[in-house]
């Protein structure tokens, strides 16, 4: 076989015709498997084991009339499931999905692997990054879908390794290799119009009898010349901007009305969409945005907000951490407070909500802020608590958390869209065709 070449994409996404099958591990509120079925992707179930992130997963994409929604099978209860305990007790019903499911996503935990000089391996957590390769093992999905922070390519401290070192990125890579063509790319999600320059580490593995040879399967180079037809597809011009993202939620523009899901609190009257961006979040939703609930900000606060604000902006500082000398005038300890830019994509989000100060406006994002700033749609409501503190933490999985932790829909959707013809490829068994004409025949060119 030759080196495979890649054809420009044409101007449009060429979609294909068919609803190949995922399964979502650690699923979170749901950014990935949404953006997957709005590729066209059929979820089969999810696995999740925070109650408010899976309630909110449920909310939105099972107990709902929408085309998006997970085909959930009898024999698995609609609640939050341990993968260990899930593996332990569906044995027989996964036994039956053996073959039959076409990708298995999610993002395995790294926190027993991700503090250098600390690790512990016996940290529980790591054992359920090896109870997600064992069900990807026992089900042999086509292909197989990572998402984490870029910080699991890093080398932490490991007595039990040869070298005393561990990459926790080259771990995965080298499991999932015994039966997968892997391959794995740090991508900025903002190059797929995610207003948020936030990027992420994907790993996609191929099953390897479906491949003649491992050179032909290249997935990021077929997402990057899928990208512009994407983009295309969704009239987006990059870069999206902060702005462009978040224009119709000022509360300048019509104001507030008392929350309807917190007493005692005030929530943003949604203005008509004016924006491609905002448009395309809207998506068909009606009625009150959800999740549009403010933070009650005692006056000196927004005084220093607002100074804040002004600091920045006459000094260049926005979308960067505040100077040093800015926090001893106010006595912040915060280690991280920015304020957005309004001309430029938003700085990663975090679960802190007062991390990121409004453009404009002295106070904190909402989460609906924060999630059109991850790409979600504005019918796409969060459960549970807004916000925790403390040693909540450790164990809350609130709003603003699952947003952050979040895959953002949007680009989970461009790499799904490309995704798909690898599924139709080895459907139709095109591996053994000249590689030229077989991206004619995805590309429609």
């Amino acid at each position: 076989m030759g080196k495979q070449e890649f054809l420009e994409p044409d101007t449009t996404v060429k979609e294909v015709n068919f609803s190949p099958s995922f399964i979502d591990v650690f699923a979170g509120c749901g950014g990935l498997s949404l953006g997957l079925m709005q590729a066209g992707w059929k979820g089969l179930f999810a696995v999740e084991h925070n109650q408010d992130a899976f309630l909110t997963l449920k909310n939105n994409l099972i107990d709902t009339k929408r085309e998006l929604n997970f085909d959930w099978p009898d024999w698995l209860p609609k609640t939050t499931h341990d993968i260990t305990t899930f593996l332990a007790k569906n044995k027989k019903a996964l036994d039956a999905l053996q073959g039959n499911v076409d990708m298995i996503v999610g993002g395995p935990p790294c926190q027993g692997f991700s503090t250098a000089g600390r690790r512990d391996p016996n940290d529980p957590r790591n054992q359920l990054t090896k109870s997600y390769l064992k069900l990807v093992a026992h089900i042999r999905p086509k292909l197989v879908l990572i998402e984490n922070v870029r910080g699991i390519t890093a080398n932490f401290d490991d007595e039990t390794s040869p070298d005393g070192k561990l990459n926790y990125a080259n771990w995965i890579i080298k499991s999932l290799s015994k039966g997968y063509a892997v391959k794995s790319e740090l991508l900025d999600t903002s190059q797929f119009g995610v207003p948020q320059k936030r990027k992420r580490f994907f790993i996609v593995g191929l099953r390897k009898d479906l491949l003649e040879t491992d050179d032909v399967f290249a997935p990021f180079k077929l997402i990057e010349n899928d990208r512009k037809s994407f983009l295309q597809s969704k009239a987006i011009k990059l870069p999206v901007v902060a702005k462009q993202a978040l224009s119709d939620l000022e509360v300048t523009k019509k104001g507030v009305f008392d929350s309807p899901d917190t007493v005692g609190y005030k929530a943003i009257k949604h203005s008509q969409p004016k924006t491609a961006y905002q448009k395309l979040m809207k998506d068909g939703h009606k009625g009150p945005v959800p999740d549009t609930r403010l933070a009650r900000h005692k006056n000196h606060i927004i005084k220093r907000f607002q100074e804040i604000i002004d600091i920045c902006h006459a000094e260049g500082r926005l979308n960067k951490t505040i100077s040093q000398e800015l926090k001893e005038t106010y006595g912040l300890k915060k280690r991280v407070i920015r304020v957005l830019d309004p001309k430029s994509p938003a700085p990663t989000i975090t679960s802190m909500p007062d991390d990121l100060i409004h453009y404009s406006e002295p106070r904190a994002l909402t989460v609906r802020e924060n999630a059109r700033l991850q790409s979600f749609p504005d019918w796409f409501a969060f459960k549970g608590r807004y916000t925790t503190g403390g040693e909540r933490r450790k164990i809350d999985v609130p709003r603003f958390t699952q947003v952050a932790n979040a895959v953002p829909p949007l680009a989970a959707e461009a790499i799904g869209v490309s995704l798909k013809k690898y599924v139709d490829l080895s459907s139709f068994q095109f591996w053994s065709c000249d590689h030229e004409q077989v991206f004619q025949n995805t590309h429609g060119n």
